[in-house]
């Protein structure tokens, strides 16, 4: 597929599943510099950042909201269809942008490669019917209606469907919250923070849950359920181990950002790359909980960003213990569940040896195969050793 995503071969379920994330990851990865600019500019100029600058903090909202969506609609269409496709994903794609709340990732993935899959069906209708001459004019009008169209579809179909999903994940969380089942919470938190509904989630239900808990008893564990820095570090350091080898000199950066600077939504398309891996972020939150449960921890306010520092601003006197061995014991799992999904890196390790056993197939061939004559100064050739090889004024031998 692409240098992040190896060919898979087979026709099984399993291989469908690895397509899918393959396609998903192509439609991510070669726009990870741009999250990665997004989250660097994130970590250090919003309020709470490291260099709070007003000016500059007005990149965040858009970048997040309009390019990154933006650029994956475009990728994966460009993905089904070439530049055309990519074209009129990005139109279909702000469908989904204006139709939302929410940061539209999702969406863009899904209206993106079937904005281009249409196009791509409408091309080859109409390539042999239209008349000579009329080709950039048909191409236009073809690719504007199709975009367009696309787009309303998003406006009106995707977008809404993807915020009435954001709301039952809400009230889904708050019903565990309720029922006291809080370590069944990252059943839902996890999945939710990788479509990027996690400020929904932390703002719309923990927050206001955990505000009412501190003023009852001084501290409320609801505030570590969706900003744990645990669980992405855990997935992020299985990818920096075992994860594919093209991926793995971004990873240190997104550690960086994810951990220290508190910017969670840096590892979610880590994530979408490889959806397996959601089982490992989902292990890492429930243990990271039953550790919070465990040592009665709690935090005063809302850690915002989520960083290991946010943490310790608002870590009660005394729980120093409790909230960081969570935050660690979430790390912890989250990167052995994730290791033992990629593999403990088997499969970038049998790819080496089978690249090595063809490059030395091929040598022995070319050891085995009898050299090829060359013609030298030194070889008879039937004229003088300052002879020209054709007469002056001949273009050669005759025909």
């Amino acid at each position: 597929m692409s240098a992040y995503t190896p060919a898979v071969q087979g026709t099984g379920a399993k291989a469908t599943v690895q397509r899918v994330g393959g396609f998903l990851a192509s439609m991510v990865m070669p726009n990870i510099a741009a999250f990665l600019a997004w989250g660097l500019l994130t970590a250090l100029f919003i309020p709470t950042g490291w260099l709070p600058n007003a000016t500059a903090a007005q990149l965040v909202d858009p970048m997040i909201n309009y390019l990154l969506p933006l650029l994956i609609g475009f990728t994966g269409g460009r993905l089904v269809h070439g530049q055309r496709g990519g074209v009129v994903g990005a139109i279909a794609t702000m469908g989904v942008i204006v139709g939302a709340g929410v940061p539209m990732f999702l969406g863009a993935m899904i209206v993106g490669p079937a904005a281009a899959w249409v196009m791509k069906r409408v091309d080859g209708f109409v390539q042999d019917r239209t008349r000579p001459g009329f080709e950039m004019l048909v191409d236009n009008f073809t690719a504007a209606v199709v975009g367009g169209a696309a787009a309303l579809g998003g406006l009106w179909g995707v977008g809404p469907v993807v915020e009435r999903f954001a709301d039952l994940a809400g009230d889904g969380v708050g019903w565990l919250v309720e029922r006291n089942l809080l370590p069944l919470v990252s059943l839902i938190v996890e999945p939710a923070k990788v479509l990027f509904l996690n400020n929904a989630l932390n703002h719309g239900v923990f927050g206001p849950l955990g505000a009412s808990e501190v003023g009852e008893t001084g501290k409320s564990v609801l505030f570590m359920l969706e900003t744990n820095p645990g669980p992405g570090l855990g997935v992020l350091l299985a990818y920096l181990f075992f994860g594919p080898r093209a991926l793995r000199a971004s990873v240190p950066a997104a550690i960086a950002v994810q951990f220290l600077g508190g910017i969670h939504e840096i590892y979610f398309p880590y994530v979408l790359m490889k959806p397996k891996m959601l089982l490992a972020a989902v292990a890492g939150g429930a243990a990271g909980i039953l550790v919070f449960l465990a040592g009665d921890a709690g935090l005063v306010a809302t850690p915002a960003p989520g960083s290991i520092f946010a943490y310790g601003a608002v870590t009660p006197r005394g729980e120093w213990l409790a909230v960081f061995g969570g935050v660690f014991a979430a790390a912890a799992v989250s990167f052995v569940v994730g290791s033992a999904l990629l593999g403990f890196g088997r499969g970038e390790r049998a790819a080496d040896d089978a690249e090595a056993e063809l490059a030395g197939a091929a040598a022995a061939v070319r050891e085995a195969k009898p050299a090829r004559p060359q013609l030298t100064d030194d070889l008879p050739t039937g004229r003088l050793p300052t002879e020209p090889a054709y007469p002056h004024g001949s273009r050669g031998p005759s025909t």
